[in-house]
């Protein structure tokens, strides 16, 4: 994969299989496909060659004036009271819900394992009629601090969203991925 784009990869791939884009059908594929190619690589993925991406727009912070809500963006988080916190996602991605003091709030996909995902990614790109249930919103909403932001925004267009969603890339510390999911699980 050097030198190519993971993104546009996976979009191709997913087209010569005949994937409609933005089903369930391409959801469920995207999840399986990115647990196969990641298999034995997930520690050795560097998250700073994924932000730059050719098909990720590098941004500065995102504001009110850019209408960043909605939007999902990744990057690179040092959480300010990381000493008091059990654990926290040093690599969040995150639909922007809105501005917070002095930072912003975010549904922070990587907190919720990957069939909730599916399930919430379905309910955001429309498939749903209900909309987003309140039960898949409460593990993954976190409140973020922009003086912590340890990298510029990358910003995940829709095309997008499918391969972002289900790329093993959250980084916690202070816990493992299967504690992270257990602890949400309560919250579903």
């Amino acid at each position: 994969m050097a030198g190519e784009s993971l993104f546009r990869q996976m979009e191709i791939e997913a087209f010569r299989a005949g994937i409609t884009p933005r089903t369930k059908e391409s959801i469920n594929w995207f999840r399986d496909k990115a647990r196969q190619l990641f298999r034995g690589r997930y520690a050795r993925m560097d998250r700073k060659d994924i932000m730059n991406d050719e098909a990720l727009s590098l941004r500065g912070r995102p504001t009110t004036a850019a209408s960043p809500l909605g939007k999902m963006y990744m990057y690179i988080y040092d959480a300010k009271h990381k000493d008091k916190l059990p654990y926290f996602d040093a690599f969040p991605l995150v639909i922007m819900l809105g501005p917070a003091e002095k930072g912003f709030y975010g549904l922070n996909l990587h907190y919720l394992p990957p069939v909730v995902r599916a399930k919430l990614l379905d309910a955001v790109l429309g498939s749903a009629k209900s909309g987003i249930p309140e039960k898949y919103i409460a593990p993954a909403r976190k409140r973020y601090l922009t003086t912590q932001v340890r990298s510029r925004f990358a910003l995940v267009e829709k095309p997008e969203w499918e391969i972002a969603t289900f790329l093993p890339m959250a980084d916690f510390r202070g816990a493992s991925v299967d504690k992270v999911y257990k602890d949400s699980r309560k919250l579903l």
